[in-house]
């Protein structure tokens, strides 16, 4: 069984009920393995705890950002909500060590899992609200999301990289950037990644983050930024690496209006143009004679 004392600590919150808290941290999977205790999943309060979390979040994001539109405070949101984020904060907790799983999701690496996690963060969250009521609820996630709200304008204007860069690359070159991640060996507190973005094998941005994809949003940043001082920005693209675009060129060929490839055959000019070493002979002289023409030499 978890040690509430312990779990209640990583919180920094008391309860005035501890059997929530307890109820927050159980796992369908136990109950598989344990179907005589008579107890239930976190299953509801997750449930309760994804419209508490929404709500104090939208809440947040209306008096924070007075000028933003409804798109702006729509995105906001979704960068603050989304499971990866969850499942960030959620670790920064040691929330996994409190789980109660069955043997099975245990040794499956349960615990680490993305969806255990952020299911069990918003089960707290609702737990707490349950507990002490509304605004202790909202102090709690405003306590968990400072530090991602202080720099949401930085991460949502990194996450729109990733668009505006593949609608750069869509328009003028008619193909999409890669993304290639890797997991970062040397960082040593935090769990970080390293992406690279290309555009036919060119290397255009390189970006490190928290998780995949704010790595790759960082790379598409930096892509943007090696982009923006072209007045044209397929213009940039093209000439980063000429002889690249242009093999690349040759290989998908040109297009005809009604969108088919149309591959032109090319001459090479350094091939010797072969000729036949055969002479045919000069017509007989009757043949010259019949044509009103008088052979040489007559």
């Amino acid at each position: 069984m978890a040690d509430l004392e312990k779990a209640q600590a990583a919180l920094v919150l008391r309860f005035r009920d501890p059997a929530l808290l307890e109820l927050a941290l159980i796992h369908s999977s136990f109950l598989n393995e344990q179907p005589g205790l008579g107890l239930t999943s976190n299953e509801r309060l997750e449930f309760l705890g994804d419209a508490v979390l929404g709500f104090h979040i939208a809440e947040k994001l209306y008096r924070d950002f007075p000028d933003a539109d409804e798109g702006t405070l729509t995105r906001y949101r979704s960068l603050l909500v989304r499971r990866e984020t969850l499942t960030r904060l959620a670790g920064s907790l040691g929330l996994g060590a409190y789980l109660y799983l069955g043997r099975g999701e245990d040794s499956s690496g349960g615990r680490t899992k993305p969806a255990n996690l952020s299911r069990a963060l918003e089960a707290v969250i609702a737990a707490v609200y349950l507990d002490q009521g509304n605004e202790a609820a909202g102090q709690f996630i405003q306590r968990l999301f400072v530090a991602d709200l202080a720099r949401l304008e930085a991460l949502s204007a990194v996450a729109d990289s990733k668009s505006q860069l593949q609608e750069i690359v869509q328009s003028g070159y008619h193909t999409t950037p890669v993304y290639t991640t890797a997991e970062n060996a040397s960082a040593q507190e935090e769990r970080l990644f390293t992406a690279e973005v290309r555009v036919n094998a060119i290397l255009l941005g390189r970006g490190e983050g928290r998780t995949k994809k704010e790595a790759e949003a960082h790379a598409a940043r930096h892509a943007l930024i090696e982009l923006k001082d072209a007045l044209h920005p397929r213009e940039a693209l093209l000439n980063l690496n000429p002889k690249v675009i242009e093999n690349e060129a040759t290989k998908m060929g040109q297009r005809d209006k009604g969108g088919r490839e149309q591959k032109k055959v090319k001459k090479d000019a350094n091939k010797p143009v072969i000729t036949s070493q055969f002479t045919p002979p000069p017509p007989p002289v009757e043949v010259i004679k019949a044509k009103g023409k008088k052979p040489k030499g007559e």
